[in-house]
């Protein structure tokens, strides 16, 4: 299951496999997952107690290629919760099918995670929107899925989820409200958005006809990852919240010279970086003890 380009659709004893070598290696039950996209690996710096396990060690894991996802899986502690950290994700454009994809995730619902956090790096679309903004998101339009490349097709396994799960509230509003209030009080209430993000297959950055068709249809930034994860974990039952940074405005005009490269999201995520790492320390301390007080 390493391979790319296999059209494999991932068993349950490939993910119980993985779920019982990880629970043996490991004394951490983590209540909180993080997926950190291009460049945010950082933000399991905050973490203590850390345990880390290179994807390539791990059983049935896929491996990442592409620069600013360093590619291991770290447990350890914010506060007294227990986490696990995806120091990099994968994407449709490696070559991965979508089971490969959205894995981990089955591994964490059955490790025994509640909650999971998933950031990327994204492109403006809203004209309102800076660079280095953060957006919370509240919605999303996956594109692949309108063309069958959809992570839920195929037999579905009852075991994580129902047929056809309801994603209208795919985003936790608690989360949300959360986010907001933590980044209040963090003073970053100027670059803190909230909006609908959507999710195209990519490699190549969006000409300026897709981008236009993107804002007529409501969308407030775009990227090539998250929302095949976000919906695998809706599916298994998980709370969600998604934080994109933004670190690029997306061409809406053709008379604009610059062009966007990988090089300068990697490098407004550098700038972020301390931030973002003090925001995802504070929710996770804090979702947790939301979590607690709803049982």
């Amino acid at each position: 299951m390493h391979g790319r380009g296999s059209s494999c659709c991932c068993s349950f004893d490939d993910y119980k496999l993985t779920t019982e070598w990880l629970l043996n290696q490991t004394n951490h039950r983590p209540k909180v997952a993080v997926i950190c996209g291009s460049g945010l690996g950082l933000l399991a710096d905050g973490a203590t107690n850390k345990q880390t396990f290179r994807y390539q060690d791990i059983p049935n894991f896929p491996v990442s290629t592409v620069p600013g996802h360093e590619g291991c899986l770290v447990f350890g502690k914010i506060e007294d919760t227990s986490c696990v950290f995806m120091k990099g994700h994968f994407h449709l454009y490696e070559g991965y099918s979508l089971c490969q994809v959205t894995f981990p995730v089955r591994i964490f619902k059955l490790m025994g995670v509640e909650s999971v956090l998933v950031t990327n790096a994204s492109g403006g679309i809203c004209p309102d929107f800076k660079v280095g903004d953060i957006m919370i998101i509240k919605d999303h339009i996956n594109l692949p899925g309108f063309a069958g490349q959809h992570p839920l097709c195929g037999p579905n396994d009852e075991r994580f989820g129902i047929r056809f799960p309801c994603m209208s509230d795919a985003y936790s509003k608690d989360l949300r409200t959360l986010a907001l209030d933590v980044g209040s009080e963090l003073g970053c209430s100027h670059f803190l958005r909230s909006g609908v993000y959507c999710m195209v297959s990519g490699p190549n950055f969006e000409t300026i006809a897709e981008a236009r068709m993107l804002l007529t249809l409501g969308c407030d930034s775009v990227g090539m990852s998250m929302v095949p994860e976000v919906t695998v974990a809706k599916h298994s039952g998980l709370r969600v919240l998604g934080l994109t940074l933004i670190t690029n405005k997306v061409s809406l005009d053709y008379s604009r010279e610059e062009k966007v490269n990988h090089d300068e999201v990697l490098e407004i995520c550098k700038m972020r970086a301390e931030l973002l790492q003090k925001l995802v320390t504070t929710l996770i301390g804090r979702c947790q003890l939301q979590s607690i007080n709803r049982h």
